[in-house]
């Protein structure tokens, strides 16, 4: 049956009588009857127009990480704005989030505020391309920085056919109205590949300004680094005088209270964080070291925007930051997503059924009819993704509501309980179950 009852379908008819697709975010959309709707949210719990009450696994696509309005980070905002909202100025709430930010992040010296991750890792591209006086970007197939032209090539919805080889891929426009010109300005790459990345580098390595790169797959199911990927990247970068950027807008303030940085012990040169930075309030960050971050300036790069470190968000990100800095978050999310990716294995092996679990506790992916690791994006294409989509649809469909696209991970939040992991395994259990036609 449809997600949408009758209430939440003539709700989405009327969102699409003015709305493209009634979405504002192309990601959004599955079709006229499946695309979810919201009509309220609570913890760990979204509930759409007819009532229905679902676990939420999607959580905004990650920013939620709290649980959806929190009193501590709404009780902030709301105490904030009544002292002003936007000022051509710098104002407290700036500062101490930038403050936390560097006390968080291992080798983050210095921190610029932007609205959304695609501005900040747009901004980091230009900021890398002004301080080495290069123009060539890296980036790595199944990855996705953002809806800007300079990185919206060979995402995790690319065209596994017109991608090339894997020595020298092909580079994969995912929108119209991106210019070609554009492509002489990408490599795109193999995700966990030292081998072609170090020849490639060999090659042109002294043209890259930057190297940008997701820590985790967060559009590819969760597929992680493999061991040495990220440090002989930092080695290459060294070596050849490249800018190396963490996209860390899924990873940072998620997987760790330091993000990658601390999970992994590797130091980019810049990060861009945005999502769990605000737990659901708009605000990114571009955080890097003094030598290169002082070359956004006047005269110099440029970064701006006219609400750039508003009171709303930065009064959000700083209660969120300081909540985190208690230690209550990142234990609850470790032990309760670390049960659900353990029941999920449990229920596949006992049924049969060939699979692979990537990512971490906090943000994971699941595959299906593979048995093999996976280490890059077209790795993902040997799994059975109508099956995923099968049982996540019969999930939602019963009250536990993982993203139907299966390379997109399951996020936990610190609401999350031992009891939402029963119902959520009991759920899935049967879903498979459906699937397989038992």
């Amino acid at each position: 049956m449809p997600y949408q009852g009758q209430k939440s379908h003539e709700f989405f008819e009327r969102a699409k009588a003015v709305i493209p697709y009634g979405v504002n975010s192309n990601f959004r959309y599955h079709d006229d009857y499946n695309t979810p709707v919201v009509a309220d949210a609570q913890d760990q719990y979204v509930f759409d127009f007819d009532g229905r009450k679902y676990i939420d696994y999607r959580l905004g696509f990650g920013p939620i990480i709290l649980g959806h309005t929190d009193p501590f980070v709404n009780g902030r905002v709301k105490s904030a704005i009544d002292h002003g909202i936007s000022f051509a100025a710098t104002q407290e709430y700036e500062v101490k989030v930038a403050e936390r930010i560097i006390q968080m992040c291992p080798g983050v010296e210095m921190v610029r505020l932007t609205n959304t991750g695609s501005e900040c890792t747009m901004h980091a591209l230009r900021l890398a391309r002004g301080y080495t006086g290069r123009d060539l970007v890296v980036k790595f197939e199944g990855s996705y920085h953002g809806a800007h032209d300079y990185t919206l090539w060979s995402t995790a919805g690319g065209n596994p056919e017109k991608v090339g080889s894997r020595q020298r891929p092909t580079a994969y426009k995912m929108s119209w109205g991106i210019p070609e010109v554009m492509r002489d300005l990408i490599q795109v790459l193999p995700f966990n590949d030292v081998e072609i990345l170090g020849d490639f580098l060999q090659e042109k390595g002294e043209q890259v300004a930057a190297i940008i790169v997701e820590p985790i797959l967060g559009n590819g199911n969760g597929i992680m680094p493999r061991p040495g990927f990220l440090e002989f990247m930092r080695q290459q970068c060294d070596h050849y005088g490249i800018v190396l950027i963490f996209d860390e807008v899924k990873t940072g303030f998620r997987i760790a209270a330091g993000g990658a940085r601390e999970l992994f012990g590797v130091m980019p040169d810049i990060s861009t964080y945005a999502k769990a930075l605000g737990n659901g309030y708009p605000i990114a960050a571009i955080g890097g070291t003094r030598e290169i971050m002082m070359n956004i300036g006047p005269g110099k790069v440029f970064q701006g925007g006219t609400y750039t470190g508003n009171v709303v968000s930065t009064a959000a990100a700083d209660a969120v930051l300081e909540f985190m800095q208690t230690g209550q978050v990142f234990p609850q999310i470790e032990k309760v997503g670390s049960m659900i990716m353990a029941g999920l294995h449990e229920i596949c092996t006992r049924y049969g059924v060939p699979h692979v679990i990537n990512g971490v506790p906090a943000m994971f992916g699941i595959s299906f009819m593979v048995d093999e690791p996976m280490y890059e994006w077209r790795d993902l294409h040997k799994a059975d993704w109508d099956f995923y989509e099968t049982i996540a649809r019969y999930m939602i469909e019963h009250g536990v509501m993982p993203e139907a696209d299966g390379l997109e991970p399951y996020f936990l939040c610190s609401d999350h309980t031992e009891e939402n992991v029963a119902t959520t395994l009991q759920v899935f259990e049967d879903g498979l179950k459906h699937a397989l036609g038992k």
